[in-house]
């Protein structure tokens, strides 16, 4: 029988600024919503003002996580300490494994319009956070539309929905990332799994669930269900994003999230007598 999810907590972000001084909104990783087994951070940025984004995120490192970039609008650029480098630009995903260690960079490829986006922290299990590093920078293109109906479309990121793949390789917490694009009043349902944590963040427009409403800017957390419904008017945006928690302890401090404050000290250590990646 299947069991429909419930709203759990709704969240709006907060103000903030990151890296060099980009302006951003942080949804996941602040004080109302500090993390979200797998996820650890969640970020909207999105300006068409150039001194909001210019300054960009030069040089820093990571460990024990992965990252993803999805661009709405603009571009991106990003280097790193591997030898990858590649450019994001509006409908692009980029799912980078910081893993045991990288030193990377993202700034902008452009100096005037719109610029905006999200980036997710996907935290890492213990067995993986040493990992190799490794980075994949997905254009827009080779990202698959599912025609949901008239008026409602779905872009697979990570993961499957309606038998059709997300472009991205990523198994540690078997994500699932969609973007659901209503250009009419539409009723959307995602079949999820029961023991994954999922989130719905709508960033256009208005969505409701049964008999709650979840305006532009705001971040539902649902409830453990088999199947994720909720209907939208024309002009509603949200991304769906759901994955299996790892239930395992978190030591974070800035760039280093592992399972242990020795670890993250080791971090340091490695990353001041540049044995990071």
């Amino acid at each position: 029988m299947k069991k429909v999810s419930a709203i759990k907590q709704i969240v709006r972000g907060m103000p903030t600024q990151d890296g060099a001084g980009v302006t951003l909104t942080r949804i996941i990783g602040q004080p109302a919503l500090p993390r979200l087994d797998p996820f650890l951070m969640l970020d909207e940025f999105g300006s068409d003002k150039p001194q909001d984004y210019l300054a960009g995120f030069p040089e820093h490192p990571h460990r024990g996580f992965q990252t993803v970039t999805y661009m709405l609008a603009g571009k991106m650029e990003h280097k790193d300490s591997v030898g990858n480098t590649g450019l994001i630009e509006t409908g692009g995903i980029q799912w980078m494994n910081a893993g045991r260690g990288i030193i990377h960079s993202e700034m902008p490829k452009q100096t005037e319009g719109l610029m905006r986006g999200f980036q997710l922290w996907v935290n890492l299990p213990a067995s993986e956070k040493m990992s190799q590093p490794n980075y994949q920078d997905i254009k827009a293109a080779e990202v698959p539309v599912v025609d949901v109906s008239d008026g409602l479309e779905v872009k697979v990121l990570v993961g499957q929905f309606h038998g059709v793949s997300g472009p991205v390789s990523a198994q540690a917490v078997k994500p699932l990332f969609l973007d659901c694009c209503f250009s009419q009043a539409q009723v959307l349902s995602i079949p999820c799994d029961e023991q994954h944590h999922f989130f719905v963040y709508c960033y256009e427009g208005e969505i409701k669930f049964a008999d709650e409403t979840l305006k532009k800017g705001q971040l539902a957390v649902l409830n453990p269900a088999t199947a994720i419904e909720f209907s939208a008017q024309a002009a509603a945006n949200c991304i769906v994003v759901g994955g299996l928690p790892i239930n395992e302890p978190v030591v974070q401090y800035g760039p280093f999230v592992m399972n242990t404050q020795s670890e993250i000290e080791q971090a340091f250590v490695d990353f001041r007598n540049g044995q990071l990646a």
